[in-house]
């Protein structure tokens, strides 16, 4: 007999806010922990996003803390302020509103790859997952907390699921939160090997192993099909604070 767990059998049933929550900490594992900076939006669907508000680390927000905005960036729902970078996902929301999550942080060495200005190549099976095209954006008229800067990032981006803007960091779409997670995992994976592999074999020898079809058909992916992967993080959350969902 085949076991083909649900993810209900791996993980509670999990609250839209629970589920940016647990998202913004299992990133903060994974290097996404520029300390304040960092913005986590979830579509609700009727013209307003839960949002991960301004003045808290990732790795300290529960529930409780997360605001419900409109699209032009007013709190509807919460005590605490929208973070001050959110023009671009208001921007990214308004033009796309297919796009349930979207992540943009700071991680080391996608923002490394950002700084030089230069997209890594996909060098192994785990850097390649979630799928996705990734671009470099690397021309903006200013930071994108000013609306007319961030509606030109989202003009440069657009059918693209990841980004690194040059200077700045990166920008990571999904279906779900489960999609999101995956990709902005093997995006930060993806940066951090390739980096590794160049300083060890020099630029000119950095090229994948991996056959050109296995790239094209894992490139294809929405991120969602691989059950467990964003389950584990999740536990791995609830291990560490058992307190986060009460």
């Amino acid at each position: 007999m085949t076991f083909a767990p649900s993810p209900d059998m791996l993980m509670p049933e999990l609250s839209g806010p629970q589920e940016l929550v647990l998202l913004a900490r299992a990133l903060w594992r994974e290097g996404y922990n520029d300390h304040l900076a960092g913005h986590i939006t979830i579509n609700r669907g009727d013209g307003t996003l839960w949002c991960n508000p301004w003045l808290l680390q990732w790795d300290e927000l529960r529930p409780e803390h997360v605001i419900v905005i409109d699209l032009e960036g007013k709190v509807v729902e919460g005590e605490w302020p929208a973070p001050l970078g959110i023009p671009l996902h208001l921007a990214l929301h308004r033009a796309r509103p297919d796009v349930q999550v979207a992540v943009h942080s700071h991680p080391l060495f996608g923002t490394v790859w950002a700084d030089i200005g230069q997209v890594p190549p996909v060098l192994d099976q785990s850097s390649a997952l979630g799928g996705g095209e990734l671009i470099l954006i690397d021309e903006y008229g200013g930071p994108v907390n000013d609306g007319s800067s961030a509606i030109g990032v989202i003009d440069a981006l657009g059918n693209a699921d990841l980004a690194l803007l040059a200077g700045h960091g990166v920008f990571v779409l999904g279906a779900s939160c489960r999609a999101a997670h995956q990709r902005a995992v093997a995006l930060e994976q993806r940066c951090q090997r390739a980096w590794h592999a160049r300083a060890l074999v020099g630029d000119g020898a950095l090229r994948s192993a991996l056959p050109a079809s296995f790239l094209e058909r894992v490139a294809k992916s929405d991120g969602t099909k691989f059950i467990g992967f964003w389950e584990a993080a999740v536990r791995a959350e609830l291990r560490a604070d058992p307190t986060l969902l009460d």
